[in-house]
């Protein structure tokens, strides 16, 4: 985590990880739910039943894909392409905004009873068989109850919690909503743009501890903006800006944030945006204004996607089920690995599949998802205190 790059690869050769992820994947109450999300980059937000909105609906779920392809792949142009974190954060920052029209407390305790037991279900999974593989656990533990820091493990399933970074910060952006959006109130613009600030002090005039503080502390300064920029956008706020200052600004920090990712290579290795914060923190800010305020002032809702009766359903479940798609997406891929070394035991498979192309893997890798949905989905509907189905 010091290095800030999410995740490892599954094996060599095989698949990359993590974005933010750097997910997940929230409708009016009590419907089912998008850090994170993990960060996977969001899960405990995700709209179902009436009143949904499908552009909304869209990018989570397109964001949620590409997640599983960055980790798949591991390209690092994959996160300029879309950067998927900033997008959850911003929606459910939105959707928080939403929310907090009712009792904060309320509001609060909703958001952590539907996002901690979809974590407690997948983490005694992950946690029994890092005990297995020789993992002893100390105090730390407890943030595998309530994950306000990284839950701690051992290397052998790294790869599987790693991508928690973004619940923890889901989480502290639930906690601290009621307190940022009445700080935001008394002057929208001017919060919405010192919202980057944080980063900058942490890039040039601080640099925070490497530890469970310092990490947390910088993954909530890089996605501040676009968490913010949900309250923008639910109070109205984008839609009043006008559209050269908007476009004009944006493409600014996209390019900024661009410059700096090439220009700081060097210190990483890549130019990925997950492992270069404040550049993550300027593409991200500028790409999702410019998906907002295309929200906001144009009014575009994918209402057409109604005809598309299949794609819609697709849709909905990616939004229903975004934790368990962001959780269990990394076991998927790498349960896939072992799953296809079987495949070479079988001649037919050996002579007619790809078995070494890393898209035969994606493949595999969904169809397992897909499984995990099925098997453990109905948690976010008790999570819900919906009635547990196998697809929503």
């Amino acid at each position: 985590m010091g290095s800030h790059r999410r995740g490892g690869p599954p094996a060599a050769g095989s698949a990359a990880v993590a974005d933010t992820a750097r997910l997940p994947r929230v409708a009016p109450e009590p419907l089912p739910q998008s850090p994170p999300e993990a960060r996977s980059e969001a899960p405990p937000e995700a709209p179902t039943g009436k009143g949904r909105d499908r552009y909304f609906d869209t990018l989570r779920a397109v964001a949620l894909v590409r997640v599983v392809t960055y980790h798949t792949f591991g390209w690092a142009w994959a996160g300029m392409v879309l950067p998927s974190m900033g997008i959850m954060f911003a929606l459910a920052g939105t959707l928080m905004a939403k929310s907090l029209e009712r009792p904060a407390l309320k509001v609060i305790r909703s958001r952590i009873r539907r996002l901690l037991p979809p974590f407690w279900f997948w983490g005694s999974f992950v946690v029994v068989a890092m005990l297995i593989h020789g993992w002893m656990p100390g105090w730390q533990i407890v943030y595998w109850v309530v994950p306000l820091g990284d839950p701690p493990g051992n290397a052998w399933g790294e790869q599987a919690w790693e991508i928690l970074w973004y619940l923890r910060t889901y989480l502290w952006f639930v906690l601290l909503s009621p307190l940022l959006l009445k700080v935001f109130r008394l002057a929208p613009v001017a919060v919405l743009v010192l919202s980057l600030a944080p980063i900058v002090v942490l890039q040039f005039l601080w640099e925070p501890p490497d530890d469970r503080f310092g990490v947390g502390l910088l993954d909530l300064a890089t996605y501040l903006f676009c968490w913010i920029l949900g309250f923008a956008h639910r109070d109205g706020v984008l839609e009043r800006l006008k559209p050269f200052a908007v476009v004009v600004l944006s493409l600014a920090a996209i390019g900024y944030g661009g410059w700096y990712a090439f220009t700081h290579q060097a210190e990483t290795g890549s130019y990925d945006l997950d492992d270069i914060p404040y550049a993550q923190a300027f593409w991200s800010a500028g790409f999702v204004t410019l998906l907002m305020y295309a929200k906001a002032r144009l009014g575009i809702d994918f209402a057409w996607l109604a005809r598309f009766g299949r794609l819609d359903r697709i849709v909905r479940i990616f939004n229903a089920r975004a934790v368990t798609i962001y959780l269990w997406h990394e076991l998927a891929l790498i349960l896939a690995i072992p799953l296809i070394d079987q495949f070479w035991n079988v001649p037919a498979f050996e002579t007619y599949l790809p078995l070494e192309s890393q898209w035969f893997m994606f493949g595999i890798g969904w169809i397992l998802i897909g499984v995990f949905v099925l098997l453990c989905g109905w948690v976010e509907d008790v999570a819900a205190k919906s009635k547990p189905r196998l697809l929503p």
